[in-house]
C-alpha cells in the first residue's frame, strides 16, 4: 500500500500549508522556503526514488537541504554512496505498529491485551463525539489538555487537513473533552494521526475508548490496515515514546520498521 505521504490528499494538505508540490510519475516531492536559510526538499516513503528529479529541483530552488525517508532498506546503499547521511532524529516515525482490519471485530478485540480489553468494555458509556464540524472545539480541548508542552497545529492547518481528506478524516473527542484523536484514511490504510489526553483522561484511560472508536470508524470506512503511526525505536531512542508505545502495543498488531531519514546539506554562502 502507498504511504499516506505519497497520496493526493496529503499533497493537497501540504500545498494548503505553503509547500510546493511536484508530482513525479505518481511520487510526490515537497519543497518549501524556510526564512533566512532558503529552500528544503523532502520526499517521504516513495515507491521509488528519482535522484535526477531531486537533483533538478535542488538546483532549481538552490535548496540548502534535501531529506529522503525511504520506504525500505533497498535504497540505503545508493543514498550513502550519493553523500546522504543518516539523521539521528527521523522526521517520520521509524518504527510503527499495524493492525489487520480484515479480521472480524470480535477477533480484533480478542487480540487486544486483557487489561486494555476490559477498559474498552468498561468505557462503553463514554461517548465519543465527532468534532469534524467543530474543529475549534477540538483544538480548544487539545490546548487545555497539554498547555505549552507541545506544538498544536493552528485552526487553519486542522481545517485544511479536514478539507484535504474530507470523509476520510475523523476528529474524535470524548464527551468529557478529556481526550481526543485525529484519524485519517489513505489508500485503504487508517492512521492514528495525532492525539491528546489530559490528566483526568489519563487517569480514566479515555484514550483506549478513543482508539477503539477510531478502529471501528476505520473498518466502517473501508480501511484494511490500522497504522498506529509510531512506536519506540531502539535505533533512534527517545525515552518519551516509551509510555505511549506500551499503550499502543496493548492493542496487538505487527511491528514494522523503516530505514530512517537521510539528509544532504549544502554549505550556505553567508552574506558579508
Amino acid at each position: 500500500m502507498v504511504d499516506i505521504r505519497q497520496t493526493q490528499q496529503y499533497a493537497n494538505y501540504l500545498q494548503k500549508n505553503g509547500w510546493i508540490i511536484e508530482n513525479n510519475k505518481g511520487n510526490y516531492i515537497f519543497t518549501k522556503k524556510i526564512p533566512i536559510v532558503g529552500f528544503i526538499v523532502k520526499i517521504q516513503r516513495p515507491e521509488f526514488i528519482d535522484y535526477k528529479k531531486i537533483n533538478d529541483l535542488t538546483k532549481k530552488y538552490k535548496a540548502f537541504q534535501i531529506m529522503i525517508e525511504p520506504k525500505n532498506d533497498f535504497d540505503i546503499k545508493n543514498l550513502t554512496q550519493m553523500g546522504y547521511k543518516i539523521s539521528k532524529s527521523p522526521f517520520l516515525p521509524s518504527k510503527t505498529l499495524k493492525l489487520d482490519l480484515t479480521a472480524s471485530k470480535e477477533q480484533i478485540l480478542k487480540n487486544v491485551k486483557k487489561d486494555a480489553r476490559r477498559i474498552i468494555r468498561r468505557e462503553t458509556e463514554l461517548k465519543i463525539v465527532n468534532s469534524d464540524n467543530n474543529i475549534q472545539l477540538f483544538r480548544t480541548a487539545w490546548k487545555k489538555s497539554i498547555g505549552l508542552k507541545r506544538y498544536i497545529p493552528s485552526i487553519k492547518s486542522l481545517e485544511s487537513l479536514k478539507k484535504s481528506f474530507k470523509k476520510n478524516c475523523f476528529f474524535a473527542l470524548s464527551e468529557t473533552k478529556n481526550a481526543g484523536a485525529i484519524f485519517l484514511i489513505a489508500d485503504k490504510t487508517a492512521y492514528y494521526w495525532q492525539a491528546f489526553t489530559n490528566k483526568k483522561g489519563r487517569k480514566d484511560k479515555d484514550q483506549y475508548k478513543i482508539v477503539w472508536e477510531g478502529i471501528l470508524w476505520s473498518i466502517k470506512n473501508g480501511a484494511k490496515v490500522f497504522d498506529f503511526e509510531g512506536i519506540y525505536d531502539e535505533r533512534f531512542p527517545n525515552k518519551t515514546w516509551l509510555g505511549f508505545t506500551h499503550f499502543k502495543k496493548s492493542f496487538g498488531g505487527e511491528e514494522f520498521q523503516y530505514p530512517g531519514c537521510f539528509v544532504k546539506t549544502r554549505k550556505l554562502k553567508l552574506l558579508k
